[in-house]
């Protein structure tokens, strides 16, 4: 599709994006990032993403172009990303989890229901919550339905986690 249909004369971010679902695929992301690089510097897009990678993609795609954001899986269930995540604030790259809420389905945990009762929240705000207390740069994507939804998932910025809530919800994805 060209930009023009769009109504466009610029992509603000393209993420290339990696592999499946679960985990990134191994292997060089060189070529493909290359060419979303010159593009670009073409112009046609203002920044570039990555999505489903590793670190050392990552380090790849940076020796390529600026990065400005990853969008991987990670959340209250799926803490794989860890290490990605902490070095994303570090170098002020923003981190866009997706399955924001657990591919797990975190409505299912007696543990996140369980911390969501006592804070007066449903375990979907308890969930996004969490996320945003572990990385200044984690930037929030969840589905969004309606507008009730909506007012849902923008109150979760508003959740204060105890300690002991952190620790109840740190150990779901320590299983």
């Amino acid at each position: 599709m060209h930009l023009k249909h769009l109504g466009l004369e610029t992509l603000d971010v393209v993420n290339l994006r990696v592999g499946g679902l679960e985990r990134p695929t191994p292997g060089s992301i060189a070529e493909p990032f290359t060419v979303l690089a010159e593009l670009r510097r073409q112009g046609l897009i203002r920044h570039l993403g990555v999505s489903n990678v590793s670190a050392e993609q990552l380090t790849e795609a940076r020796s390529i172009a600026q990065v400005v954001c990853v969008q991987n899986n990670y959340n209250v269930a799926t803490r794989n990303d860890r290490e990605l995540v902490d070095r994303c604030a570090r170098e002020g790259i923003a981190y866009t989890p997706f399955f924001p809420l657990g591919g797990f389905t975190p409505l299912q945990s007696a543990v996140l229901d369980a911390v969501a009762a006592r804070l007066g929240a449903s375990p979907r705000q308890v969930a996004l919550a969490w996320l945003l207390l572990h990385s200044a740069t984690i930037l929030l994507i969840p589905g969004t339905s309606s507008v009730a939804h909506l007012r849902e998932n923008i109150a979760a910025t508003n959740i204060k986690l105890p300690a002991d809530a952190v620790d109840e919800l740190d150990r779901i994805g320590a299983r």
